[in-house]
């Protein structure tokens, strides 16, 4: 059997130093003036960070919105991610993928080997049947929505089901989703107390922790997963890829890098 996603990413953490995934959202709107407009100045943005940063991360995650808002080009240039990045760091394609069986397959195809992820973000309301062709090559993985980062998202994550929220019965499940310890789960550290009673359900699973740049969470919940030695990621993305707006801005992603690499250091 080959090597399981989840040894994979702890092989890769320990390789970084730190636990850290850099989300690639190149937002037109913030990409600095200097460089232009339009895909050409996404492509320069892109490739300056990556070369600035690559040796110093985990994973890179690149949301794929930001990219398919310039049509084929910006597919054109999701292909050519994984060239720039070289083997080593984890990939993740950001999609939130998710939809019936069939069309799972293609999605996974596109994600897994059109663009050379090594795992995709997912969302769980199709249940994990659906899932099951982002889980059949026990090296790529699929981190699943459980607790996001975003404000309001509790009106539906903490319903309740069966005398829990619906996050917890989502965290129940998917850890039995696979038997090739591939599947995690994404919960965002601007809900510490979600995180919490998630580690209690299934400590075992990797994590995927958005939310602790710009959205205010606290990169120091890494310590609770430390606690119950369970894998986490931590995701950054806006606070380090426009950590400046003038022509030092790959540099100032790598200084920014390192701070946080110090900061978050095991």
């Amino acid at each position: 059997m080959s090597e399981s996603f989840h040894d994979r990413l702890k092989e890769a953490i320990e390789r970084a130093g730190a636990p850290i995934c850099l989300g690639l959202d190149p937002d037109p709107k913030l990409i600095p003036e200097h460089l232009g407009s339009g895909p050409d100045a996404c492509l320069l943005f892109l490739t300056e960070i990556i070369a600035a940063t690559r040796d110093l991360v985990v994973a890179y995650k690149p949301n794929t919105a930001f990219f398919e808002i310039y049509g084929s080009t910006g597919w054109a240039m999701l292909e050519r991610i994984r060239d720039w990045t070289g083997p080593d760091p984890i990939l993740i394609m950001d999609g939130k993928r998710g939809d019936i069986d069939h069309s799972n397959h293609a999605y996974a195809e596109a994600m897994f080997g059109k663009l050379g992820a090594d795992a995709v973000t997912v969302q769980p309301y199709l249940g994990g049947g659906a899932l099951t062709p982002f889980m059949q090559s026990p090296e790529k993985g699929m981190f699943v929505l459980c607790v996001t980062s975003n404000p309001g998202a509790e009106a539906v994550q903490n319903l309740t089901v069966d005398k829990v929220p619906l996050y917890q019965e989502i965290a129940r499940q998917a850890k039995n989703w696979s038997a090739y310890d591939n599947v995690g789960l994404v919960v965002g550290t601007t809900k510490p107390a979600a995180l919490k009673e998630v580690l209690k359900i299934a400590p075992e699973l990797p994590y995927l922790l958005p939310g602790s740049g710009t959205q205010g969470g606290s990169p120091k919940l890494i310590d609770e997963l430390r606690k119950e030695e369970a894998t986490g990621l931590l995701t950054f993305s806006r606070s380090i890829l426009f950590a400046s707006d003038g022509k030092d801005f790959a540099q100032a992603a790598r200084v920014e890098l390192l701070r946080l690499r110090e900061e978050l250091g095991s």
